[in-house]
């Protein structure tokens, strides 16, 4: 294909003006008046609520350009739009073109007739996305949820846009993918659909071509593989006669998710021919691996668990929301940390989360190689959508068709989710109703009947699931515990203690979460410090959650005690969450056999908030991602306390069996020793081993609960592996003495390294270098008496051992009342 891109300079005006300003493309009204200085920054303050009237505005676009003689010789030339967000009117040269009204479609137009040699002009209006719901909203309302503007259901656009627990309400508009024009006089390949078969050892690939196709002319069509060792596998063949071409890997490599092995990809190219010229070509990456959603009865009922290359996988992940509020400003360099943060805390499974977008094709590229699976919603979400109405459902068609075809052939993909907590709504929400019953009967047809039949017809090897979480049984108990997913939630919404996740046994669990207040870093960003206070009105700007704040601080008081100040109270809300998650993640792995993975929610945020997420919106980590490394390893040691019995397990991930031993001891706060052992351990492989079930009544009573630690540490041959506390009482109980840690720090090579130890128990040590932002090898870890551990980071650069020093935070539960 002969193509020219469109990206770049643009120009946007609002509509009924003439003052057209720069503008880039891709991009949108928000961002470009904000690069203009017309907005104030959305993110900080309560500014978002300043720039409201943005989405409640039409405007327009136009770029002018002349088209490249070699294009303009093409028989057939098409504007390409990958992305318009949403309700647009495009005109070329003064002629109409068409109107769109989905995101999540590319459109294409053949405009040859309309182009002209010198100056042409494209132009894209765009009506507000706010007025067009507001009016569907007010011939029929539909249910949707309490936090955003209404009638989002009725338009084909991210539903977190407008507004959700944890977004805010600024629906972008404006051209957010690539658009460029496309020329061609013979053929083109109009689609791929790229399979792999594993049959003995061996593995097929194969590439079934769909042509549009303008002359008589004969076609070659040619196939080619590249293993990630350099070798070539190629064939040929003609396209008018053979257009499923099929190459035999020789010594395959396998792809494997994270932890589980390596992610070779193989490089493969489609190239269609004539003669010699190339008039058409695709790229793919391939990881070479056999996925499989097994259910199958067992004592607990049926089984949910994803087995690649034959060999099941504890998922272990979190949901995914939108990077950014406005996605067109994420960098690659961005995502990518975001997506590595991921893999580094041994995460192998993101859920790409239906109230969102489908994601570009670079997330999808990292998750290839990070060795993420991805569990896939399509965009429905905690909403009832307008499936009756015939034109919706052919728009959607389209929009499943497009994705389905760009995303099926990823090595990442593990499953297609009809919807996110739409079934649920149906049950618990107060759905289900007389004036909703057409919309009830429609949401059957469409999840339960028409959406997986063109999953099947579409992507025949990629397992569909029709609601998260779901049953599988329609409108059945979509909670339930012996089949399919579930989510969780009533230790947030439904204030139950931490211990409440003990009581649970999913199949998978899907969803569950807890929120933390932005590291104090992130808050300096939206708030002066005058506004530091949980209750202040700009603080609650950026808390999204109605009852958010006074849920974090009632389980806070369960836990800790009252914080002292600010900064205090940042901290706790940090370690609480962290410890929250930790609680039911060890539960859910220490019954593999039965539970067969966890996605907490959520992995990342969309803007600076209060929020469940583990990474802030600036990619830091929180005190929960420091924990997920731990209880996300691939050996996890665990304690189930039940005072005065502590029970120790060893869960192994590997495909292969660990040896080594577990040391224990009853200590004091202070480091006094009652009593201790040591414990071989030989860790079955995919499998939680118990490592002893220890009653220490004996030892501990109503005096000393309090200033009692159990410990457990992992050990293989001198190296320690894993260290786990437990406690008789909660830590706003604990006997808590001022630790006087001391750190000493030196520098090895580019890594600082910190020797952190203290006189008596440190709870939940969190390190932190003022003015720069780093990952540390670990952080908000207990840290018992008489212990001695070092930490590492990267030196941030430029600095020295004595900036460092200088620098060094470090702060543990005692500094917090």
């Amino acid at each position: 294909m002969n193509i020219q891109s469109l990206t770049g300079a643009w120009e946007f005006c609002q509509a009924g003006t003439e003052e057209w300003l720069p503008a880039a493309v891709p991009g949108g009204v928000h961002t470009d008046l904000l690069a203009l200085g017309r907005i104030p920054d959305p993110f900080v303050g309560d500014n978002e609520k300043k720039v409201q009237w943005v989405a409640k505005t039409d405007w327009e676009y136009r770029q002018r350009f002349t088209v490249t003689p070699e294009l303009l010789d093409q028989s057939h030339i098409w504007l390409v739009c990958d992305g318009l967000d949403t309700l647009a009117t495009v005109t070329l040269n003064g002629r109409f073109l068409a109107h769109t009204h989905n995101m999540f479609r590319q459109y294409r137009w053949e405009i040859k007739e309309l182009l002209q040699a010198g100056d042409n002009e494209l132009h894209i209006a765009f009506a507000a996305p706010v007025n067009y719901i507001t009016e569907q909203e007010a011939k029929r309302p539909l249910p949707t949820v309490y936090h955003s503007i209404a009638g989002g259901p009725y338009l084909r656009k991210a539903p977190c846009q407008f507004g959700w627990d944890w977004g805010p309400k600024l629906p972008p508009i404006g051209i957010w993918k690539d658009i460029r024009l496309e020329g061609g006089s013979s053929a083109r390949l109009a689609d791929v659909h790229l399979r792999q078969h594993h049959n003995n050892g061996q593995v097929t690939v194969s590439a079934a071509l769909t042509l549009e196709q303008w002359t008589d002319e004969p076609l070659t069509a040619r196939l080619q593989i590249t293993a990630p060792d350099g070798e070539v596998f190629a064939v040929e063949a003609d396209a008018s006669t053979n257009r499923n071409l099929q190459s035999l890997i020789s010594n395959p490599q396998l792809w494997w998710p994270n932890g589980y092995g390596d992610q070779p990809l193989y490089q493969v190219v489609v190239t269609l021919c004539e003669g010699t010229a190339v008039l058409d070509q695709r790229s793919y990456q391939l990881g070479l691996r056999t996925i499989e959603l097994r259910q199958e009865a067992d004592e607990w009922g049926r089984s949910f668990e994803f087995v690649v290359n034959g060999i099941p996988i504890f998922a272990k992940g979190a949901n995914w929301i939108p990077a950014d509020s406005f996605p067109t400003r994420i960098s690659d360099d961005q995502l990518e940390m975001l997506i590595r943060a991921a893999a580094d805390t041994h995460q192998n499974m993101l859920r790409v989360w239906g109230g969102g977008f489908y994601e570009e094709e670079r997330f999808y590229n990292l998750c290839d190689r990070y060795g993420i699976l991805v569990w896939q919603d399509f965009i429905f979400s905690c909403s009832v959508y307008p499936l009756h109405d015939p034109e919706f459902l052919q728009n959607v068609r389209t929009e499943v068709a497009e994705n389905v075809r760009r995303l099926r052939h990823r090595t990442s993909l593990a499953l297609w989710c009809g919807n996110n907590e739409m079934e649920e709504g149906w049950v618990y929400w107060g759905w289900d109703r007389p004036e909703l019953q057409d919309l009830k009967a429609a949401y059957d047809r469409f999840f339960h009947h028409t959406l997986p039949e063109w999953c099947a017809d579409l992507d025949p090897d990629t397992a569909y699931w029709p609601s998260s979480p779901s049953s599988d049984t329609p409108f059945a108990n979509p909670r339930g515990q012996t089949q399919g997913d579930a989510h969780y939630w009533d230790v947030w919404h439904g204030r139950q203690p931490f211990t409440a996740y003990r009581s649970q046994y999913p199949r998978f669990m899907s969803e569950f979460g807890f929120q933390a207040l932005p590291p104090l870093a992130t808050i300096r960003t939206f708030a002066e410090e005058a506004n530091w206070n949980m209750t202040s009105y700009i603080m609650e700007q950026h808390q999204k959650n109605n009852s958010g704040n006074s849920l974090m601080v009632g389980q806070m008081l369960d836990t800790f005690r009252l914080p002292k100040d600010f900064p205090s109270l940042v901290y706790l809300s940090l370690v609480l969450q962290a410890e929250g998650i930790r609680y039911g993640v060890e539960h859910w792995r220490r019954h593999r056999n039965r539970v067969a993975g966890t996605l907490y929610w959520q992995l990342n945020d969309c803007w600076p908030v209060a929020s469940w997420s583990s990474l802030d919106y600036f990619g830091r980590w929180k005190a929960l991602h420091y924990a997920a490394r731990r209880f996300y390893a691939p050996v996890m040691l665990s304690i189930e306390d039940e005072p005065p019995r502590q029970g120790v397990y060893v869960t192994n991930d590997q495909q292969e069996a660990w040896a080594g031993r577990v040391r224990w001891s009853l200590e004091t706060l202070g480091g006094e020793v009652l009593t201790a052992g040591e414990e071989a351990v030989e860790a079955a492989p995919l499998a939680t081993t118990t490592v002893n079930l220890f009653d220490l009544s004996s030892y501990v009573s109503d005096d000393n609960c309090r200033d009692l630690i159990f410990i457990a540490e992992l050990w293989q041959g001198d190296s320690l592996a894993a260290r786990q506390t437990a406690f008789f009482a909660p830590t706003k109980h604990l006997q808590l003495a001022d630790p006087e840690i001391t750190a000493v720090c030196q520098v090895k090579g580019e890594q600082l390294c910190i020797e952190v130890n203290g006189r008596s128990l440190a709870r939940l040590v969190e390190l932190s270098l003022d003015g720069a932002d780093v990952v540390f090898s670990d952080n908000y870890f207990d840290l018992p008496a008489g212990r001695t551990v070092t930490i590492t980071c990267f030196l941030p650069s430029g600095w020295s051992v004595a900036q460092a020093e200088a620098a060094l935070q470090i702060r543990s539960v005692y500094d917090s009342f």
